[in-house]
């Protein structure tokens, strides 16, 4: 499952243009989406960290 979720299309989409269609698809989606969940619990602290800044995520 992580492999999905650091390859996926529109996650790299909202990297390249967080404000496009796709981008602000992906960042609401990663609310509730049970894979994004599962990546992000998996991670270590510092990487966690890393996202909640990058993706402004506060969820988990």
């Amino acid at each position: 499952m992580a492999d999905n979720c650091e390859k996926c299309k529109f996650r790299a989409r909202y990297d390249k243009k967080p404000g496009s269609l796709l981008g602000r698809f992906w960042r609401w989606h990663i609310n509730f989406c049970p894979g994004w969940k599962g990546y992000f619990s998996g991670l270590n602290e510092e990487k966690k960290a890393e996202l909640r800044a990058k993706y402004n995520f506060t969820k988990y």
